[in-house]
């Protein structure tokens, strides 16, 4: 099959949903020998192959986004975007309105997989906007561009349960974002703890992720203050880069923590493995989550987790099983990360649990149930274009 993937940021970009792409893709490719394409916008990267097609687009500058802004796509794009066989869309605005423009007259099957609870990013990047507006923008916009393509899907049976209420009422299907468990089945070594300036002897708490507002960074950072003032052995590595980085070490320096507190800055998808072995467990505080990869990884490598319940992260953390849950409160956290920080045996029985579970997660396993997706609605779709009257409602739309 020809699958393009239609994104409004990819790489060089880092977030999950990119790596999400990146991932699938190549699963796709070198595990079932398809054929796959992105489509996306911005300048040409020095590492991109003949199916990267990126339009030209205006940079926006804001927050060093990496966003081009354009609405519509090169020649070769719109030609190539035509002889997809399924086409799935990652971001629905802008790339979705492109896939309802260049691939449903040509009959192509759409795909659009919600990676975000827009809602809650809309309340940490616009908190101007009132929630009432925010949330009838979404309630008038995504039940209808989800009826107006094939098959919705959701990474978490809460996604599911979140655009039920938004009056989503077309068809879902709750396949979860893959993990390339493979770096971690090949056990790497672990980031040498004296580069840090840490011992054997304390005990690591580490985060990863892209460092942002709506990632609740500030609460976490407030909760290990409280864990460190118990158990001063303890540590936080924060892995990651993004706009509150410098706010965030400033937070750390006013509360002490400066020497206690690591921040990587930006590090190669490739040395995460390495960070998260070095970890004795794993935080979040982030409640925006749809399919946390990053906790995904952290149970990969054998870490047990503590989260704030909310969807998401709930759906991939089961209390008391291979990870911890707690109420969105300061204190709270606090306590269930002392309590893995001085009960060595639990954070050993939930870290093992946490590696086994992280198993179905797997993007080999995930790209298969995609591809199965795919294949469907492409036979569906073929079955009802080879009617004369879609034949010619075809050429109707192409030129008209």
């Amino acid at each position: 099959m020809r699958i393009g993937m239609m994104a409004d940021l990819y790489k060089p970009h880092v977030s999950g949903v990119t790596n999400h792409i990146d991932l699938t893709r190549r699963a796709l490719e070198t595990v079932y020998g398809q054929e796959v394409f992105v489509f996306t916008f911005g300048e040409p990267q020095p590492d991109d192959d003949e199916r990267i097609v990126r339009s030209p687009g205006l940079p926006l500058r804001v927050a060093s986004t990496g966003l081009y802004l354009n609405l519509r796509y090169s020649r070769r794009a719109r030609q190539l975007l035509q002889t997809m066989d399924v086409v799935h869309v990652h971001h629905p605005l802008l790339s979705g309105q492109l896939a309802l423009r260049y691939a449903r007259p040509w009959g192509v099957p759409i795909v659009f997989t919600n990676h975000t609870r827009y809602d809650l990013y809309m309340r940490a990047y616009l908190p101007l906007l009132p929630d009432a507006v925010g949330d009838m923008a979404l309630k008038v916009y995504l039940p209808r561009f989800c009826r107006e393509i094939d098959l919705t899907i959701a990474p978490s049976p809460s996604v599911a349960e979140m655009l039920r209420r938004l009056g989503v009422d077309a068809a879902i299907e709750v396949v979860p974002n893959g993990v390339d468990l493979q770096r971690f089945e090949r056990l790497p070594e672990p980031w040498p703890r004296e580069q840090l300036g840490w011992t054997d002897e304390q005990v690591v708490i580490a985060y990863v992720g892209r460092l942002a507002p709506e990632k609740s960074l500030p609460f976490l950072l407030r909760a290990f203050r409280g864990v460190h003032e118990v158990y001063p052995q303890t540590r936080l590595l924060i892995v990651g880069d993004g706009p509150e980085r410098d706010n965030l070490q400033e937070r750390a320096r006013l509360m002490g923590l400066a020497d206690k507190v690591v921040f990587t800055g930006l590090v190669p998808y490739d040395e995460v493995p390495r960070y998260l072995r070095l970890a004795d467990l794993f935080a979040t505080a982030s409640v925006t989550e749809v399919h946390p990869l990053s906790v995904i990884e952290a149970m990969a490598a054998g870490l047990p987790v503590v989260g704030v319940r909310s969807p998401g992260v709930g759906d991939v953390v089961q209390h008391e099983r291979n990870g911890l849950l707690v109420e969105r409160d300061v204190a709270a956290l606090a306590s269930a990360l002392g309590r893995l920080v001085s009960e060595p045996e639990t954070r050993a029985r939930l870290g093992q649990q946490a590696r086994q579970d992280a198993q179905q997660y797997d993007v080999r396993r995930t790209a298969g149930l995609l591809l199965e997706h795919y294949r469907r609605l492409h036979q569906a779709r073929a079955a009802l274009s080879a009617s004369p009257w879609k034949r010619l409602q075809r050429w109707f739309q192409r030129y008209t």
